[in-house]
């Protein structure tokens, strides 16, 4: 019994340490895969060629390469070498890990809305955000490839209390023309989601909102993401990242507070704006009772 309850021990040590090397690190839906694959067999996977570990994630070998070199080594040699010293380090006193990955992924993202929570302690920034925003009329609104959804969830709910939401969703050249269009028409300010994997037409995007003459608030994951450098405000939320695609938790939540930011800017204008919405909805029997 206590061979079984080392051998269970040191198999949950090794698990944990592999996790901890991928735990954080930004990963494409592939590389995932991957480490996922090590985290599962945790145990042999430092023993293992790069082409056995393509194989055993049903990916192609360079993909192992460009995986190791994602989390900071050379290449898989490099990584391998460190996997075997997490698996041969004694971790008997190692408490087995009983969460799943589906339960870890949402435990993290319940760490990252504590983070969020904590980092609105000071609100100055959500307000400064708040405030630019709601004087821009029109307000457009950037939010292309993993970040529309986003863009199109703050523009539904804004419409109901700004005058004039222009949701731009699609990159292209047409974006450029749809900015110059809204600059052109009153537009101060733009906000803009920036969210992995960041999309190269959302800085160009940017760079002409810039041109334009417009304020920029944006919405990103990181403070040190490609966007921050064209921001006059940036506003933070981390994205999950232990499943194959990332969880928004924290942007959309932090998309609802500055909608209550920019309702609060002016809670007159915001409360006939939403009498007239609900008047409106029930004369057109636009919900269900």
């Amino acid at each position: 019994m206590a061979t079984t309850d080392a051998s269970t021990g040191a198999a949950a040590g090794a698990t944990a340490g592999v996790r901890a090397l991928v735990q954080g690190a930004r990963l494409t839906p592939t590389q995932r895969r991957i480490a996922r694959e090590l985290v599962h067999h945790a145990d042999t996977v430092a023993y293992l060629s790069a082409a056995e570990v393509a194989e055993l994630a049903q990916v192609s070998q360079p993909s192992v390469t460009r995986f190791a070199m994602a989390l900071g080594f050379d290449g898989y040699p490099a990584l391998r070498r460190r996997l075997r010293e997490l698996t041969a380090a004694p971790r008997a006193t190692t408490a087995p890990d009983s969460d799943n990955d589906l339960q870890r992924a949402v435990r993290g993202e319940m760490a990252n809305l504590t983070r969020l929570a904590d980092h609105l302690a000071d609100p100055a920034a959500v307000h400064a955000a708040a405030g630019l925003l709601a004087a821009s009329r029109p307000l457009p609104v950037v939010g292309l490839r993993a970040a529309a959804p986003l863009a199109g969830y703050f523009g539904y709910f804004a419409a109901k209390i700004h005058p004039e939401v222009r949701v731009l969703d699609t990159g292209g050249s047409m974006l450029a023309e749809r900015l110059e269009q809204a600059a052109d028409s009153g537009a101060r300010a733009v906000l803009a989601y920036a969210l992995p994997r960041y999309p190269r037409e959302l800085r160009d995007a940017l760079t002409e909102a810039r041109n334009l003459g417009l304020k920029i608030v944006v919405v990103t994951d990181s403070p040190v993401s490609p966007a921050t450098d064209l921001a006059d405000v940036t506003l933070t939320a981390a994205v999950g990242s232990q499943l194959v695609f990332d969880l928004h938790t924290a942007p959309m939540v932090l998309t609802m507070v500055l909608l209550q930011a920019i309702s609060d800017v002016d809670p007159a204008a915001t409360q006939r704006r939403l009498e007239h919405f609900e008047s409106s909805a029930t004369r057109r029997s636009v919900f269900m009772e």
